[in-house]
């Protein structure tokens, strides 16, 4: 961003399925704790689970998977491809990029160093725990922010959001979706993936203002 660029807002940006392959790591976690590489059965499945050739665990294999889900876990899970652009234009276009994580905040300095070292241009990343509450675990933290977008890839993390905020749904895997019903109506745009978005934003935006 050159100094004539003038700070256009925040924009916030979910990790997992917007900005990181959390598929890719979920195998390699699998390989870890199993020592195979599955094998993919369904390049289209939302979850992991449905993704890969793998069987449901419980009892001490569930066990030793977790401990796989560790700060190196958190601190190597490769980027999506044209995430890391997508970022840049949207920084150069004069937007604030924070990363908001449905998260262990004890993980959360490794998902910030997993970021700066793609490169990504985001200024920090704020770790939110889940609840039980029906609201999003990332509301408190949107509104504090206060941004002009919030970008994820699940539906559900959009109750309780602030309805001033523009709300992008990225809609990437279709089978096994959670992105479908009446709350899709809550739901400002949608797009495949993080590169769509911030080529649309940047044309876009002006307008919606």
């Amino acid at each position: 961003m050159n100094s004539q660029t003038k700070v256009k807002g925040i924009i916030a940006l979910d990790a997992d399925g917007v900005l990181l392959d959390y598929h890719a790591s979920y195998a390699m976690a699998w390989q870890k704790a199993f020592g195979t590489l599955p094998a993919i059965k369904d390049p289209l499945a939302y979850w992991p689970i449905d993704r890969w050739d793998v069987q449901i665990l419980t009892g001490n294999e569930l066990e030793r998977f977790r401990q796989c889900f560790d700060e190196e876990f958190w601190s190597t899970i490769p980027a999506l491809p044209g995430a890391l652009e997508a970022c840049h234009l949207l920084k150069d276009a004069g937007y604030h990029l924070v990363c908001v994580s449905a998260l262990k905040e004890v993980y959360r300095l490794s998902r910030l160093k997993n970021i700066r070292d793609h490169g990504f241009p985001i200024a920090d990343v704020i770790a939110t725990e889940q609840n039980d509450t029906g609201v999003s675990p990332k509301s408190k933290a949107l509104n504090y922010l206060q941004p002009v977008a919030f970008v994820d890839d699940y539906l559900p993390y959009f109750r309780g959001v602030p309805a001033d905020i523009h709300m992008a749904l990225i809609t990437r895997e279709p089978n096994g979706t959670p992105n479908t019903g009446d709350e899709l109506s809550n739901v400002s745009s949608s797009h495949l993936n993080l590169l769509e978005f911030a080529k649309w934003w940047i044309h876009c935006a002006p307008d919606i203002k």
